[in-house]
């Protein structure tokens, strides 16, 4: 069994919002203590909660801003069971010594699947079709069915799911182009074009696949909307805010696009059934979904196993390999030693004190690794089990010190 600050059974990890059972199940196989909490919690209730629990696991219905971690005492890391974090305030959670943790890569295929699906659909306005049948209407018009296959489908965002969703558009026989902030190697036969407005001009299917933030939020508005190719179509399967909605409106509105797919929304209802309208409903060959772009089986049960794996490294060992808030320390362990693990504030001189400290015991430091970020320092050190304990509270003590813990 690998070494913990205390039992086991004594880690109390609190998953809610219907995490897939995959993640519980190997959470309590590698011997923790496990509560399932169906639903998203506020208030009081999420506040009791996070104070009795070492791991939160959520999804991205509960809301985790800096007055709830104030209560978050006994804290040690927070699961994020999605490929966002927007749902945590992560910065504040540094602060704090808290590092959140989340799986960007487990849904990739199942979001891109939609995303060719949507594609195929807004070629043939299966949409449209599907409605009218289920009304009892039979309408076999051929206006505005179009193949694929020859079309260009432009990405924007050439990230994991930007990836794969060039790879497929190929296979239905796409031209492929892509535009990135971050120079990205080529897939296939996909093109990198030089600017957005450029790839708005080429495309016959534009497809969003961008994180939020102050950059992209309505990056397509009603310039971009007018660039694009008429009668062409716009996908996001991205974030809500990084469409102008009026502006996809008004373009649907005089035929200027041919059709939209939108499975995100500037504003989503929190539960999970819920009453809305989203004010695409009165027109032709838009396809709405709620947000569905990574709920499947296969990408739930993915993400359950990818963030209970995070968590279980950082408890056992330590590492914040894939944190999103946190500097990144994997120090192999090293036997026949105890390991100090220390969350401090980013500030000069840490290391020489730790390293005085280690000194004037007389313990002997087997390996030794420290990363910082912006606020915080993180501080992975393995040293001989004698004097461990005196270490570790000595290194606790120090007054830049936010959170220390010892694996035995």
């Amino acid at each position: 069994m690998s070494p913990t600050s205390f039992p086991r059974d004594r880690i109390r990890i609190a998953l809610l919002e219907n995490i897939h059972p995959a993640a519980a199940e190997a959470l309590r196989e590698s011997g923790y203590s496990v509560d399932v909490i169906p639903k998203a919690l506020e208030g009081e209730d999420l506040d009791t909660v996070i104070a009795s629990a070492h791991i939160l696991g959520l999804r991205s219905r509960t809301k985790i801003r800096d007055a709830q971690l104030a209560v978050a005492n006994k804290m040690l890391a927070i699961g994020c069971f999605t490929v966002g974090t927007d749902q945590v305030a992560i910065q504040d959670a540094a602060r704090r010594g808290i590092p959140v943790f989340n799986a960007p890569h487990a849904s990739t295929r199942s979001v891109a699947e939609l995303t060719l699906g949507c594609v195929i659909a807004l070629a043939r306005r299966l949409g449209d079709k599907n409605s009218r049948m289920h009304g009892g209407h039979w309408d076999k018009s051929l206006a505005g069915a179009h193949e694929v296959r020859g079309r260009t489908l432009g990405i924007v965002g050439y990230g994991h799911i930007g990836q794969q969703v060039g790879l497929l558009g190929e296979a239905f026989g796409m031209r492929v182009i892509f535009h990135d902030i971050l120079k990205k190697l080529p897939l296939g036969l996909a093109r990198p074009v030089a600017d957005v407005d450029a790839l708005l001009a080429e495309s016959d299917f534009v497809t969003l696949h961008v994180p939020e933030t102050p950059r992209t939020v309505e990056m397509i508005g009603a310039p971009q909307l007018a660039r694009m190719r008429a009668g062409s179509y716009l996908l996001n399967l991205s974030r809500g805010k990084v469409v102008n909605v009026p502006a996809l409106q008004d373009a649907l509105r005089r035929e200027h696009l041919g059709g939209a797919a939108l499975d995100v929304f500037p504003s989503e209802p929190a539960p999970t059934l819920a009453e809305v309208d989203v004010g695409f409903s009165d027109l032709p060959n838009v396809i709405l979904t709620p947000h569905v772009g990574g709920n499947t089986e296969e990408a739930q049960r993915n993400i359950g196993l990818e963030v209970a794996h995070a968590i279980t490294e950082f408890i056992d060992r330590g590492s914040t390999e894939g944190a999103v808030n946190f500097p990144h320390v994997n120090l192999p362990a090293m036997p026949e030693t105890h390991r100090i693990l220390n969350i401090h504030r980013n500030v000069p001189g840490v290391l020489a004190e730790v390293n005085h400290i280690v000194s004037e015991i007389g313990a002997n430091i087997e390996a030794q690794q420290l990363v910082t970020s912006r606020d915080v320092g993180y501080l992975v050190m393995d040293v001989n089990r004698e004097l461990s304990d005196e270490v570790n509270n000595r290194i606790a003590a120090l007054p830049m010190s936010v959170r220390t813990r010892i694996l035995y």
